[in-house]
């Protein structure tokens, strides 16, 4: 069979960063098209009602056949049915349950409790010319995010990888999460170093190099983003 894929998505978009972490881990090759989304493109939306990114199309140009998954958390499901080695939910159910509700957990609350807060100020906000930053919601964002870091490095202090005793889903939704916001230097990680030692690791891994050479213009990142000795 021969697959091509194009991935429509925004380098900074943390949803796109699951797809793209995952997609480099399973060695698929893909074609990248950034989206400037907030725009709201005519092809994006013919291809998501929604207008949101990350959105995947899948062509088998032996049978004509064509699909369009769209966001994050479908294209993750498929890639998982249709390319299951390495496998990124876990090995046992317990530990694919675990590795579900941290993804919910991510792409829900911390959005909603510190990431959300962050990046609007940080980033939507100059892309979209709307001056500079809250600092109210800056402060609330910073806040959540330390309550989340307490969180996290807690279950890294009694697991080797998010879930339990494997890489899975739950890592790269974190990481895309956490490398957005580490990319505006928001990150505390002196602070906290088991989420700090979990996080060169995947660092350090060949699917992560590519969202290390992200950049936007106007958004510059912070000086150790891309330091794997950070």
């Amino acid at each position: 069979m021969s697959l091509e894929r194009i991935l429509h998505h925004f380098p900074l978009d943390p949803a796109s960063r699951q797809v793209r972490l995952v997609l480099g881990e399973k060695r698929l090759a893909f074609t990248e098209v950034q989206v400037r989304y907030w725009e709201r493109p005519k092809d994006l939306t013919a291809m998501n009602p929604s207008g949101m990114i990350p959105v995947l199309e899948e062509t088998d140009t032996n049978l004509g056949r064509h699909l369009v998954l769209c966001e994050a958390r479908a294209i993750l499901d498929h890639l998982e049915e249709t390319v299951p080695e390495p496998p990124l939910l876990g090995r046992d159910a317990g530990e694919r349950a675990e590795a579900r509700r941290l993804l919910t957990w991510f792409d829900r609350k911390f959005e909603y409790e510190a990431g959300g807060y962050i990046l609007h100020e940080k980033m939507e906000k100059r892309l979209l010319g709307m001056g500079a930053p809250d600092l109210n919601n800056l402060r609330q964002g910073r806040d959540g995010l330390r309550a989340h870091m307490f969180y996290i490095d807690k279950l890294l202090q009694e697991r080797e990888w998010l879930a339990g005793r494997r890489l899975s889903l739950a890592d790269f939704a974190a990481a895309a999460h956490l490398s957005v916001i580490d990319y505006c230097g928001d990150m505390p990680w002196t602070d906290f170093p088991a989420v700090k030692t979990w996080y060169m690791k995947l660092k350090s891994r060949p699917c992560f190099r590519p969202l290390l050479a992200d950049r936007w213009p106007g958004l510059t990142p912070a000086r150790h983003y891309d330091d794997l000795d950070f």
